[in-house]
C-alpha cells in the first residue's frame, strides 16, 4: 500500500494565461509534517490552491487519498493567509470555529449540540475560549491565526494545508501551532505548511518540497533541505545546514 497521500502530476498553474508554477511532479507522504519553501513569487501558494482546487490549472492532474478533492473534502483543512481573510465581517470567534463543523451537518446545516462541544473544545485546546463572543476584528495577529487553527481542529480533518500560519505571529502563537501539528502527526494525520522562516524548517518540519516556479527539490528534509537546493531556488540564507 502506497504511503502517498497527495500526489500531483504535471501540474501547470497561470494568472490571467501566464504560466506562474510549471509541471510540477510530486508527492506528499501520509503523516508527514511537510513544508513548502521557496523565494518570494516562486509559487507556493500557487500549488495549494491548485491542490484544493481553489484555482483552475492549466494542465495536470492532483489526487489526494487516492481520488479527488470533491470526494474527501470533508476530511482536508485549508487555514488561508491572514491577508485573504476580510477581518472586517461582522462575526464571532465561536462563529468562525463553527464553521469547521459544516462539512459534518449534511444538507440542514444546523449546529447540533456535538459540533458547539467539539467548538469549544477547539477553542479551549488553543487557548482563546475566552474570546468565543469576541468580534473578529478585534483580535490581535496571533489571535486570529489560533481562531484558524480552531477551526481546523474543529472540522477533524485528516489533512491540513496551511498558508503561512506562523507570518508575523508572536512567540506563543507559533508554539501553539507547532504542538498542534505535532499532535495531529501522532494521529497519523498529515501537515502541508507555507513556510519563510528557514531557521526552523529542521526543527518543525521532517518532509520539503522547495520550489522557484518549478519544482527544485522534493524529500525527507535531512535530504533536502541542503546548500545546492537552495542556491537552485535562488534562496539566501545566514544560518547552517
Amino acid at each position: 500500500m502506497s504511503n502517498t497521500i497527495v500526489e500531483v502530476e504535471d501540474l501547470t498553474m497561470a494568472y490571467q494565461e501566464q504560466p506562474v508554477l510549471w509541471d510540477i511532479d510530486v508527492k506528499i507522504m501520509k503523516g508527514s509534517r511537510t513544508a513548502i519553501i521557496g523565494p518570494n513569487g516562486a509559487g507556493k501558494s500557487t500549488l495549494i490552491k491548485g491542490i484544493l482546487e481553489l484555482e483552475k490549472p492549466l494542465s495536470g492532474r492532483v489526487s489526494i487519498m487516492g481520488t479527488n478533492f470533491d470526494a474527501i473534502k470533508n476530511k482536508v483543512a485549508y487555514i488561508p493567509q491572514a491577508s485573504e481573510v476580510n477581518w472586517d465581517f461582522p462575526t464571532t470567534v465561536e462563529d468562525v470555529v463553527l464553521m469547521g463543523r459544516y462539512v459534518h451537518l449534511g444538507w440542514i446545516k444546523r449546529p447540533r449540540k456535538i459540533d458547539y462541544e467539539k467548538t469549544h473544545q477547539a477553542l479551549k485546546e488553543i487557548g482563546i475560549y475566552e474570546y468565543k463572543d469576541r468580534q473578529i476584528s478585534q483580535l490581535s495577529g496571533g489571535q486570529r491565526q489560533r481562531v484558524f487553527i480552531a477551526r481546523a481542529i474543529a472540522q477533524e480533518a485528516e489533512i491540513y494545508f496551511m498558508d503561512e500560519p506562523l507570518a508575523g505571529v508572536d512567540k506563543r502563537t507559533e508554539k501553539i501551532f507547532i504542538d498542534f501539528v505535532k499532535r495531529i502527526q501522532q494521529k497519523g494525520h498529515t501537515s502541508i505548511v507555507v513556510h519563510h522562516d528557514l531557521n526552523t524548517i529542521k526543527q518543525y518540519f521532517d518532509h520539503v518540497i522547495i520550489l522557484n516556479k518549478r519544482l527544485i527539490a522534493a524529500g525527507p528534509t535531512e535530504e533536502v533541505f541542503v546548500h545546492d537546493n537552495l542556491v537552485k531556488a535562488n534562496m539566501t540564507w545566514g544560518g547552517e545546514i
